[in-house]
């Protein structure tokens, strides 16, 4: 394998969002010897700072491919504005939905969310800002309203669910694998000589068209199912075990 690309949470990160000091060991040596490491993630590039410079990622996949950071630039994949126009307008009566954007100026929401650096938009369905939209995430604390979301969405937009309660709303180019095949063909490196460390649904797709694809232990069904390997939890370092013992 000339490449390491891994999701985030669930997968490299414990459960309590750390990487262990034994992990980051482990993927500093695969950098010195000159092995590129990626990271394709949910979370917007705000909340993977501290991890990037943790293990020094040559590459980010970020927003499930809405924003993907190589080393020459910056490639987005946003939600076309009259697109997400259409969608707010048909989600935004749902009764008591929590409902907010991830934008290329940070991100907005219907209610307040401090502790995410969320800041309150009272105008949905208008847009609340005129850069990029990357994102558009609803929430219920009540009975479910993914079959609602679905009938709002565009055919430009698809929707995928986080730890079964999330929906994320994004343009269908913006998934993780195309993000993964932008940072490879940047790296010059083939899919099949690439492993991929994944948990969700969102990591299936890499699961399957990387050379080796690798689910931890804590991974849903559909994931264990897709992959060659299935490596220990992400709270027993499984991802970093398992490089070291068939990398190094």
């Amino acid at each position: 394998m000339k490449a390491i690309i891994t999701d985030l949470d669930r997968t490299l990160l414990r459960t309590d969002k750390s990487i262990s000091e034994y992990t980051c060991a482990v993927l500093k040596k695969c950098h010195d010897r000159g092995m590129p490491l990626m990271a394709a993630t949910a979370r917007p590039e705000r909340a993977v700072l501290t991890y990037r410079s943790q293990v020094g990622f040559d590459a980010l996949t970020t927003l499930n491919g809405a924003r993907i950071i190589l080393p020459s630039g910056v490639l987005e994949n946003g939600i076309a504005p009259r697109s997400a126009e259409a969608i707010l307008r048909r989600v935004v009566d749902i009764p008591d939905v929590a409902l907010s954007m991830e934008t290329g100026e940070g991100a907005f929401s219907n209610k307040p969310i401090p502790e995410w650096n969320f800041r309150a938009f009272e105008g949905f369905p208008a847009l609340p800002t005129e850069s990029t939209i990357y994102k558009i995430l609803l929430s219920h604390e009540g009975e479910t309203i993914q079959p609602e979301v679905e009938r709002a969405l565009t055919p430009d937009t698809y929707m995928t669910v986080a730890e079964g309660k999330l929906i994320q709303v994004m343009s269908t180019a913006a998934t993780k694998w195309n993000g993964i095949r932008a940072m490879l063909e940047a790296a010059g490196i083939h899919n099949r000589e690439a492993i991929y460390f994944g948990d969700d649904y969102d990591d299936i797709e890499a699961i399957k068209n990387c050379g080796t694809g690798v689910a931890v232990s804590n991974a849903i069904a559909e994931a264990l199912a897709a992959a060659d390997i299935v490596a220990q939890s992400n709270d027993m370092d499984g991802v970093a075990h398992y490089i070291e013992k068939n990398l190094l």
